[in-house]
């Protein structure tokens, strides 16, 4: 998986060396360099995670989590909180807003890509093991069985994973090549093209019940599973 990490720090040299690191490391990197331009970046499609400076130019970082969290779109999205203050207090605030970690500045950037992953690792939104379910839309992926009104859908190997990937990850967007990398893999050269096939069918098997329509094409960005229109 190629996560996206949204940077929010308004000091150059941090931000470029953040850039740098982040990117060495697999990631792909988004940046804003005060309160304003870090609200307007927490857009479809979303940061898988956002590294975010307690000062900012225009607002706080504290105050720019709070919102975030406010928001049921954004709420879930992972806050690591960057800062220069040490002290346990502010720490604490820093938690108490939603952040899910807290790195004090000056860090090593080893720690701070350890610190990402494993907040990633537990934002994960469910495990690989567990039964899914959505308006009746049913994927076990122990027994290999998707139902809907308790009938069982015929589905392929490919739109199993891309079903099962899209309903562990509702209501975000996901670019093709995003698509490609979470269900495909990294390693495996297939076209862009390939993943609408893809969709095509499974909205097809889906369509009995009317849970074609959860797989929503969001123009321009890519593809979206949810109950909203």
């Amino acid at each position: 998986m190629t996560a996206n990490i949204l940077i929010v720090e308004d000091e150059t040299a941090i931000r470029e060396m953040l850039v740098f690191v982040l990117e060495q490391h697999g990631f792909r990197t988004t940046t804003a360099a005060d309160f304003d331009q870090g609200l307007k970046a927490v857009q479809e499609p979303y940061p898988d995670l956002i590294l975010l400076d307690w000062m900012l130019p225009g607002g706080s970082g504290v105050q720019l989590a709070k919102r975030l969290r406010g928001e049921a779109h954004t709420r879930g999205i992972p806050i690591i909180m960057l800062t220069a203050r040490g002290e346990e207090e502010d720490r604490v605030r820093g938690l108490e807003v939603g952040a899910d970690d807290y790195v004090t500045k000056p860090f090593s950037p080893k720690e701070l890509v350890a610190r990402i992953k494993a907040v990633m690792r537990r934002s994960a939104p469910t495990r690989l093991e567990e039964v899914v379910e959505i308006e009746g839309l049913r994927l076990d992926p122990v027994s290999h069985r998707v139902t809907a009104a308790h009938q069982n859908l015929e589905i392929g190997p490919t739109e199993f994973r891309l079903l099962h990937f899209f309903m562990t990850h509702p209501e975000r967007v996901y670019s093709r090549e995003q698509l490609l990398d979470n269900v495909w893999g990294t390693n495996v050269y297939v076209e862009d093209r390939t993943v609408d096939v893809h969709i095509r069918r499974l909205r097809k098997a889906i369509q009995q019940h009317g849970h074609d329509r959860l797989i929503q094409t969001v123009r321009g960005a890519g593809y979206r599973f949810s109950s909203k229109l």
